[in-house]
Formats: C-alpha cells, structure tokens, sequence
C-alpha cells in the first residue's frame, strides 16, 4: 500500500479504469492539459491521449448534454464540472435526461456515466465555489448519489460508481482533498454502493455524518470518549441515494440517540430524510429527540465568517450532550 491523499487516490481510480477498459473517457474544463483546477486528472492526458481525456468549453450543458449522448452510444464518460455551484448551469440535461433516460427508453439505453464535481466549503471560497447542494440530487430519481469521505473509500467508491449501470453524482469534499493521507491499495478496489459503513461501533449514541463532516465527526468522537467517557457509535453514510436505512436504524435501535451532522442546509436536507427513515424503523427504540448538526438557511458566507456558518467539533460535542441530557 501507498500513503495517498483523496487527489492522489481519485487519480488513480481514474488511471486505471482507463487502463481496464477502454470504453472509460474523461471530459470537463481543463482536465487536459492543466489535470483539473485540483489536478485531480493530472497525468492522464499525457498517457490517454485526446481522444479519451478531452478539454471542453466553458459550458456545463453542453458537457452533461454530450456525455449522455456518449453513454447513449456505449461509453463510460466520467465529467468533472469544476465546482458543485456550476452544476446548476447543467440542471435541466442532469434532471431532464442524465436521470431518465435508462426509464424513459424502458432500459435500452443505460447511462453509465459519472459527474465528478468538488462541493463544500473550507477553503475560504465564495458562494458557487463552497455549497452542498446534494439534497437536489438525491430528490431527483434515476440519479445515485456518493460521497466519500477519505482516500482509500474514495479511490473504491469512484472505481464502483464508473463501473455501475446507472448515472452517478459524485461529490468530492474538496477541503478533504489534501488534508490527510490514507493507505491505498495499489491494486484494483471498490466498494458496493448504497451500503454505509460503521466506522466506530458504540452503545451510548449514534452520530450518522457524511463526506467533510466526518472529519469533524472524527474529532469530535475522540473528545467524547477520551474526556467524557461517551460511548459514540459513528457511521460514515457514503452514499445518500440509495441510503442504508438499515444500517442506521439497527444502529439507532441499539443506542437509542442519535445526532445527525452535514454540510448542507438545514431545511429539506439529507438530515430530514434520515429522521424520516429512522421514524419509521426505529421510532420505540428512540429515547430522546434525534437533533441534526447543519449549516443554517442562508447563502454561503464570505471567507470571514465561513468557520461560524459551517459545523464545528464544538457544535458537534454540544448537540451529543444535549441529547443524551434530554429525558
């Protein structure tokens, strides 16, 4: 194994579906011969030549519009659109026919193709550069929706999401890209879709998070249970459509609690399904209200109050308390 940062590892997911199959293409805005905004392409047009690592305009229709027409055809186009913000530019050729195509055509033509595109804040960005919009595209059907949350699950889950039938939305957490280094297998890995993962087994409360958040979950569970002898079960997400019901409510039947922490906003976000889910398949075991972790209603800020406006190992800790406090 090699100690990889996500941008390392994404590249190599990339590098050698290339390498296995030749159907594999990348597109997007200076993906060539600049490898990415975040260089997460670097190399790959040098060794895959234009005809499979291609620069497009600057225009997000028209990227996601002729993707669909590549995969309509039998590729396996992988589109990085260089911010989450601009996928609003491409909604009506993601919504429209990315997502319903396979349906529409009763199945005759599979849309086997990835949106790469960085989402959330942390870097000190501006608004289209720092949101979490990923509760559109999990309300939108005909679309599964990943999001990693380290090196090594994401080199697996990019590997898995090119390789199934369906169009994949895969939101790289942009200010996890080099903060650390993972051991990576170097050689060919996925993970199943749709399935979350225990990432610490507990008995006093689940805290259910995904993608930048973990992080700060991570964190937070360390100060739990070395200060204040918590027993915190944390479960990593993954993807959020399909979402692993099951695996939050077998855990939220044992614990009994359960805080719920994401980058997004907080009405309509991933957090309100999961409470929905977990009313209706754990609601007897529940003994204190499940509280959600969120950004709050308003427009990401500017960089002088991003630290305020988004999640924190405090708020976390605090949200924890409170809910094993509640009687």
């Amino acid at each position: 194994m090699a100690e990889m940062t996500m941008v390392e590892a994404l590249n190599l997911a990339l590098d050698q579906c290339m390498d296995r199959d030749a159907d594999v293409c990348l597109m997007g805005e200076d993906i060539g011969i600049n490898g990415g905004v975040f260089r997460v392409t670097k190399g790959l047009y040098e060794k895959y030549g234009t005809r499979r690592v291609m620069d497009s305009t600057l225009a997000e229709c028209g990227i996601i519009g002729t993707a669909v027409g590549m995969a309509i055809y039998g590729l396996k186009p992988v589109v990085e659109i260089q911010f989450s913000g601009f996928t609003m530019q491409a909604f009506d050729q993601i919504e429209q026919n990315m997502a319903r195509m396979r349906n529409r055509t009763q199945g005759r033509y599979p849309i086997r193709m990835v949106m790469r595109t960085p989402y959330g804040g942390g870097i000190r960005a501006v608004e289209h550069h720092s949101e979490s919009r990923e509760a559109y595209w999990a309300h939108t059907p005909g679309l599964k929706v990943v999001i990693p949350s380290g090196p090594r699950n994401a080199r697996a889950l990019l590997a898995a999401s090119i390789e199934d039938p369906d169009p994949v939305v895969f939101y790289e957490p942009k200010a996890v890209y080099r903060a650390f280094r993972e051991d990576v297998p170097e050689t060919h890995e996925t993970m199943p879709l749709g399935k979350a993962q225990v990432v610490r087994p507990g008995s006093d409360i689940t805290i259910i998070s995904y993608g930048a958040m973990m992080r700060v979950c991570r964190e937070a569970v360390d100060d739990l249970v070395e200060l204040h002898g918590i027993d915190v079960e944390l479960i990593d997400l993954l993807s959020i459509s399909p979402m692993d019901t099951r695996t939050l409510s077998e855990s939220v039947s044992k614990t009994g609690r359960c805080v719920i922490v994401h980058e997004g906003h907080q009405t309509c976000g991933i957090a309100s399904e999961i409470i929905a889910r977990l009313n209706e398949h754990a609601f007897e075991y529940l003994s204190a209200p499940i509280r959600r972790v969120t950004c709050p209603d308003i427009p990401f800020p500017y960089f002088q109050t991003e630290k305020q406006f988004l999640p924190d190992t405090d708020t976390v800790i605090g949200a924890v308390q409170e809910t094993l406090a509640w009687e």
